[in-house]
């Protein structure tokens, strides 16, 4: 395989994108990648997208944003994978490109969910159909489940979920792309309004619009183009039951498990050489769950060890220093794609107000559902 680099990143501000339509801002999010990494042309695209189709009415939409963005006729085909979409269209983009198929690969994520879909129920269909979604249940109460196996196992409090509320937006408001540039208080979380009993509104993840694009290269190619280069170390995937009730144990989220150590394996590193991660919070609790996953913490200790501050921008191991998806914003199709973004900004130095200090490796974790699948990918300078 040939060693890959993201050479250029774009992103649009998160949040509800009123005058915009789903192709104007994959196309913004496009050009500015495409600018950003001095490329007169790419060879493939992957997009991903959860479910257009429910939200504005629009598939096919690999081909529709080729014909936008300009370079059509390549090779262009949208990726979905749930929350995940996004993660999985890089995943393809980085094996296009270490396979040898295509030189210049262009990976995007876009979803557009405030123009008035039933968003409760487009999102419930990456959840089992007949044995969760028919009998009532939604992902905050899936999530919920969650939360209270995890009280009743390891002792943790209402409070840890509400500091990883807190933290992901006390980064969010550093970050101009975020959908919440403000900070909160835990009691702003713990008196929010109940959405499944623990989990408030302000554990949650925003209904948001946005895309984002990376440009995928060899590093041969971007040492030529003389472009900073964030080399792509491991990637790694894994899937588990759809059904939350169909597992072992509903505190284990083995795809993350499973793709972490395949990240790691092919990267060469253990979890301890990470400096900081991006992982998927759609709800407060999966931040928890996730970062024990992925070996930053042992089973049943990450609320302390967020109430101990080493997760946060000045920690031992920062998590979501965008904001996270709940501060920053969740486009479900795009999410994947805007963990790398920040990813490679940090990698750079360029992360501004919440720039990680000597950061040289960092790793994004992307899911699907509630953890049916996962996408983990590590980045080094």
């Amino acid at each position: 395989m040939r060693e890959v680099a993201v050479i250029g990143v774009g992103m649009t501000k998160f949040g509800e994108l009123w005058t915009k339509s789903l192709r104007d801002i994959f196309v913004e999010a496009g050009l500015k990648a495409i600018d950003d990494a001095g490329v007169d042309h790419i060879d493939a695209m992957y997009v991903g997208s959860m479910t257009p189709g429910l939200f504005v009415g629009q598939e096919h939409i690999g081909a529709m944003m080729a014909d936008y963005l300009g370079v059509a006729p390549i090779p262009a085909v949208r990726i979905e994978s749930a929350c995940a979409s996004g993660g999985f269209a890089f995943r393809q983009a980085f094996l296009d490109v270490a396979s040898g198929m295509n030189d210049i690969v262009l990976a995007g994520g876009v979803e557009k969910m405030t123009d008035g879909a039933d968003v409760t129920y487009a999102l419930s269909t990456a959840a089992d159909q007949e044995y969760e979604c028919y009998q009532g249940i939604t992902f905050p109460g899936l999530y919920a489940m969650i939360a209270n196996a995890y009280f009743e196992k390891y002792g943790a409090s209402r409070k840890h979920l509400a500091m990883v509320a807190v933290k992901n937006h006390k980064n969010g408001a550093l970050n101009p792309n975020a959908q919440f540039q403000s900070e909160i208080t835990i009691d702003d979380v713990l008196n929010a309004t109940m959405v499944a009993d623990p989990i408030t509104v302000m554990d949650s993840s925003p209904v948001s619009d946005g895309a984002a694009c990376v440009i995928v290269t060899t590093v041969d190619i971007a040492k030529k183009l003389k472009k900073p280069i964030v080399k792509v170390l491991g990637s790694g995937a894994g899937t588990d039951t759809i059904a939350l009730h169909q597992r072992k144990d509903i505190l284990s989220l083995e795809a993350v498990r499973i793709a972490g150590e395949r990240a790691y394996k092919m990267a060469g590193i253990k979890p301890s050489e990470v400096n900081f991660a991006e992982v998927h919070d759609c709800f407060t609790i999966a931040e928890l769950c996730i970062i024990e996953e992925l070996g930053f913490a042992p089973r049943g200790k990450a609320g302390e060890l967020t109430e101990k501050g080493e997760t946060s921008l000045n920690g031992k191991i920062p998590i979501n220093t965008s904001g996270g998806l709940k501060s920053k914003g969740h486009p479900v199709g795009a999410t994947g794609i805007a963990q790398i973004v920040e990813v490679v900004e940090q990698l750079r130095g360029n992360a501004g107000k919440r720039q990680v200090k000597n950061a040289r490796i960092g790793l994004t974790q992307n899911m699907g559902g509630s953890g049916a699948s996962s996408v983990v990918h590590i980045f080094t300078i």
